[in-house]
């Protein structure tokens, strides 16, 4: 088929690999335009793009697909259909209707469950067990068009965000050459989504703050959730005033006597362990300004929170 591509993070990288494996003609890549990046802020290129110019493919970074420059521009493509992975913009009816067969979405989650932007942080936080990934006939509504191909995966214990992204990118890839098959043949109409949607809404900083008054299994599913970006935090204090904390990885640790926030031992056993509204959370990895990841016991060699301490 003469396909284009839409998308933009790491994400959508093996989907890309995937249809181009297939023999699919991808005639454009349309991706978010590059971004300034790192200390010295230099206009970086998205995942996508980066991937698909090393394969030699035509790339697109409008700035808005809602321009009637840039719904002309994919119009005269001519492609049998559109396949979009986390493209990070609103498509407008000119544009869905412009290819032959439509336009397909690879989304994160098990819809109407978490319709939107993280769907994956969102799965983790809320202690759901198990998530999915489905390709979907895109409508001008928020994820909300039918169902063609759907595959479960479990959410495990230990997984954060950054895992169980990894793993779902590279199961709904493997969709792809299924569903076009089945698009092409005029064999597959979509389920329609049945059940009371949730909303997926974009993590904000200020809610990737540590709630020590939360239990800790709730703690535990935010700190995994949030993992590793934006990273949930904490303040600890420090010689010249506290310090923001990134908590990376953690586990529930059982029972424990403290306030909310207090530190029960640092550095036995591994990792630091606080009491939370209910139970016990050990941080794992943690990261300070500035510095690499690392062993919460591996920090606390140069950087002490004694037993006692309440963490802001």
């Amino acid at each position: 088929m003469r396909l284009a591509f839409m998308g933009t993070p790491d994400f959508a990288v093996p989907s890309l690999a995937e249809l181009i494996a297939s023999g699919h003609e991808i005639v454009a890549v349309y991706s978010q335009p590059p971004k300034p990046r790192g200390r010295g802020q230099k206009l970086t290129p998205s995942p996508v793009q980066a991937f698909a110019e090393t394969m030699g493919l035509p790339v697109f970074t409008p700035e808005s697909m809602k321009s009637a420059e840039a719904i002309e521009t994919f119009r005269s493509l001519d492609v049998d259909a559109a396949c979009v992975v986390a493209y990070g913009q609103i498509l407008k009816r000119e544009v869905l209707d412009a290819p032959r067969l439509g336009c397909f979405n690879l989304h994160g989650s098990l819809l109407p469950r978490w319709r939107g932007a993280a769907p994956i942080q969102r799965a983790i936080m809320a202690g759901d067990r198990q998530t999915g990934v489905q390709i979907m006939r895109m409508s001008e509504g928020l994820d909300e068009g039918p169902i063609l191909l759907s595959e479960v995966l479990d959410i495990r214990p230990d997984d954060t965000a950054a895992t169980l992204s990894d793993r779902m990118s590279h199961t709904g890839a493997s969709l792809w050459p299924r569903a076009l098959a089945a698009i092409e043949r005029g064999g597959v109409e979509g389920t329609p989504q049945v059940g009371e949607p949730t909303y997926a809404r974009k993590i904000t900083p200020a809610e990737a703050r540590i709630d020590w008054t939360r239990s800790a299994a709730e703690i535990d599913y935010h700190i995994r959730g949030l993992s590793p970006f934006p990273g949930a935090w904490f303040e600890a204090p420090g010689p010249e005033g506290p310090v923001r904390i990134r908590a990376l990885m953690s586990r529930v640790s059982g029972p424990g006597e403290g306030a909310p926030g207090e530190v029960l031992d640092a550095g036995r056993d591994g990792g630091l362990r606080v009491a939370c509204g209910d139970g016990v959370v050990r941080l794992l990895t943690v990261q300070r300004p500035g510095k690499a990841a690392q062993a919460a016991d591996e920090m606390l060699r140069g950087f002490a929170i004694p037993a006692g301490t309440v963490l802001g």
